[in-house]
């Protein structure tokens, strides 16, 4: 968390109210600014305002051959585990600030739980976003409390405007990053699950740009358990996290994708407190196709009926994906994280995970165009057991024989093999079927 006033002394008074270092403080080396003890503080003191989330055994254990724990953050109150470190800020802040109010500028998980929690506190609250931002974002923060504006048409944009209305007025400019109190809100999830699942093995968080999570609950479990393996997954799209423990300090990976898709999972954010955390407490860093997730989004929504974003599914991706073979037969636990997918978005996803898991396809063949040509065709289909889901007949520019027309069929199958079967099927009675590859 990066806070920015006129008043640079509140970043110190917050800091002030964490517990000071002891000498059997373990992480001290890691880093002065967390210790298990300021986990503990934490917990202590959100624990009335934010859900212990359920840690839940999973019916995908027997798919993977793991025994498989889902920590459910996305039933808070936002849909976020974000709500955690921001509680934690907030409560943290002096009351002459709490009472002057904050103010954010961007649309992400963060700022509604920022939203959200300071409303709750009785907090003034400012969001300020882009003229991009989606209605549905603008409304639900608006619902949990705060003023939101709109300024700009990008979100640098928002930024400087947020930090001209923070300084001509006394409000807080908070800004998510790794501040020693929000990390410490954010590592309280790895306290819950050490409590929640005996002889855990792993633990699995997503990663990328915004690794406060994957750090502040590692200092928690590598405290408790340093024997717990914990593991970060981010896209191969844009491996900061990766790149930046390579070079040793945080890197601005230009090829970062903002497409709403992977909200809080691209970008850059974190700060040398969760990098040094990361490299000396996380075990393994791996990266996964962005095709991976979209499944990992359908097997949750099948298998646990939840509905989650990119940052949500991201960890259980990394299984699917074959990432972790050295986890069969262990105990693991995953975080899902966030579940703020626009509705738009979520059609999109779940259609395209269904044509990537080989369960819906499409093909074309051609036809005589004669009276009881097409319920030749529609019987293969009904004995095949395949579901149609379209069916389209070309005439008029079909280029092969007269009288012909051109059939294009999208069918839903149970899985791969299921296809194989159609397919063959279809290529047995019409050899010149063409079948749209994924």
């Amino acid at each position: 968390m990066k806070i920015v006033s006129r008043n640079e002394e509140l970043l110190r008074d917050a800091l002030s109210c964490i517990p000071q270092p002891s000498s059997r403080t373990s992480l001290a080396s890691c880093n002065k600014l967390i210790r298990f003890e300021d986990i503990s503080a934490a917990a202590f003191k959100i624990q009335y305002g934010v859900q212990k989330t359920p840690c839940m055994y999973s019916r995908l254990s027997k798919q993977f051959g793991m025994d498989i724990y889902l920590k459910k953050e996305f039933l808070q109150y936002t849909g976020s585990v974000k709500e955690r470190g921001v509680l934690y800020l907030l409560m943290s802040l002096p009351q002459e600030q709490q009472r002057k109010g904050v103010i954010v500028a961007s649309d992400s998980n963060f700022s509604m739980a920022v939203a959200y929690h300071a409303s709750e506190l009785r907090v003034p609250v400012f969001v300020i976003v882009p003229s991009s931002t989606a209605p549905a974002r603008v409304r639900v923060c608006r619902e949990y409390g705060a003023m939101v504006i709109s300024y700009g048409t990008t979100a640098k944009d928002s930024q400087v405007h947020a930090r001209r209305l923070a300084q001509e007025n006394g409000y807080l400019y908070l800004e998510e990053e790794d501040s020693a109190v929000y990390l410490s809100g954010l590592g309280t999830v790895g306290l819950e699950m050490y409590e929640q699942v005996p002889k855990l093995d792993a633990v699995i968080f997503p990663a990328g740009g915004h690794c406060g999570l994957l750090a502040g609950s590692a200092a928690a479990l590598k405290h408790l358990n340093p024997h717990i393996s914990v593991i970060g997954v981010e896209s191969e799209s844009f491996p900061v996290l990766q790149q930046s423990l390579k070079a040793g300090h945080p890197t601005d990976d230009q090829a970062c994708n903002n497409h709403h898709f992977y909200g809080d999972v691209s970008g850059v954010c974190f700060g040398s407190n969760s990098l040094q955390l990361t490299g000396k407490l996380v075990d393994k860093v791996v990266a996964v196709r962005e095709e991976d997730i979209l499944i990992s989004m359908l097997r949750l929504l099948e298998y646990e009926r939840a509905t989650v974003d990119a940052e949500g599914a991201i960890g259980l991706a990394a299984l699917v994906a074959g990432k972790l073979p050295e986890l069969k037969g262990k105990r693991v636990a995953v975080v899902i994280c966030s579940g703020n997918l626009e509705l738009h978005l979520l059609q999109q996803c779940i259609a395209r995970a269904l044509i990537l898991d080989n369960r819906v396809c499409r093909f074309s063949l051609v036809i005589s165009d004669c009276p009881g040509d097409m319920s030749k065709l529609l019987e293969i289909l009904a004995r095949e057991e395949a579901r149609v889901l379209d069916i389209k007949q070309e005439r008029t520019f079909v280029t092969s024989e007269l009288f012909t027309v051109e059939v294009i069929c999208t069918v839903e199958t149970r899985d791969k093999i299921h296809t194989a079967q159609l397919r063959n099927a279809l290529l047995e009675r019409y050899p010149t079927t063409a079948w749209t590859e994924r």
